[in-house]
């Protein structure tokens, strides 16, 4: 059976982008689950049972599809990544996804670099980095990233307080480094 840890990235057989947040277990039935997230949209949150996660796409139910599996692993970080991946960087190349993702799962650039930051503190340098190109959905998107929520106001006034979102987090992050 395949291996899903939180952190990964899988690209779904109908093409889109997903990080896995968790493995949960439901409460009552002990089943296990995988929690994971869409990296394009709302970036809203799913839970499938792992079985299903790790299964095969059904060729029968859906025959053009090329994929083997329902959600393949995408290595993001390796530069390793599905056909699919590849092919949709290389539409992102174009600078079709200036402001958002897109029908084909571009994702902004200013927010990949954001998500592809290690640390806090080197996402404190990508946020002074973008600072210029920032309107309320990449603000919404990056707080989403990180599991906050950023006030509706000026846009300064939201950058500010995404900052100190992000400077919180980087204090946490340094504090236990120490420990």
């Amino acid at each position: 059976m395949r291996n899903v840890l939180p952190g990964e990235f899988y690209r779904h057989f109908k093409n889109k982008l997903y990080q896995v947040k968790g493995i949960a277990y439901h409460s009552e039935t002990k089943e296990k689950m995988v929690v994971y997230q869409a990296m394009y949209g709302d970036f809203k949150w799913y839970v499938r049972p792992y079985d299903m996660f790790v299964s095969e796409v059904d060729h029968q139910k859906y025959p053009e599809v090329t994929q083997k599996y329902r959600f393949e692993k995408v290595d993001l970080e390796d530069g390793e990544t599905a056909d699919k991946e590849a092919a949709r960087q290389e539409v992102c190349k174009e600078d079709i996804c200036e402001k958002e993702t897109d029908e084909k799962g571009c994702i902004n650039p200013a927010l990949e670099a954001f998500l592809d930051a290690g640390s806090y503190r080197e996402k404190l340098n990508v946020l002074a980095s973008i600072r210029g190109k920032m309107d309320d959905r990449l603000i919404n998107d990056i707080a989403t990233s990180i599991d906050v929520t950023v006030p509706d106001g000026p846009i300064d006034e939201r950058f500010m307080s995404l900052k100190s979102c992000v400077m919180a987090h980087a204090r946490y992050e340094e504090s236990n480094r120490l420990r």
